[in-house]
């Protein structure tokens, strides 16, 4: 059996709509005195706990309070920036290449 060229093409399929949900975003568990880790010297030691829905960052950070909060928040900050991805791009134009004398 021989089929035309118009038999073999098949009609568009009408695309369904994707909703893709993000995962809640990173934020600050808590932040207590601590003793130092193995390994780190010294006093001042916090412990703090960065959460993500179930998920759990625990880190150790040596300094005052007010300096590991600070700290901290900016951590949560760019980990959240990195999961959203970048909003924009930039328009770059490429640079004339010298005329060769």
């Amino acid at each position: 059996m021989l089929l035309s060229r118009s038999a073999l093409i098949m009609p568009a399929a009408t695309p369904v709509p994707v909703t893709r949900q993000l995962p809640e975003g990173f934020e600050l568990g808590e932040i207590k005195r601590a003793k130092a880790p193995d390994g780190g010297g010294g006093q001042d030691w916090y412990r703090y706990i960065i959460t993500q829905g179930p998920n759990k960052i625990t880190g150790y950070r040596q300094g005052s309070q007010r300096a590991v909060t600070k700290a901290v928040k900016e951590i949560i900050f760019e980990l959240n920036e990195r999961r959203n991805g970048k909003k924009g791009r930039v328009h770059l134009t490429p640079s004339r290449k010298p005329k060769k004398s």
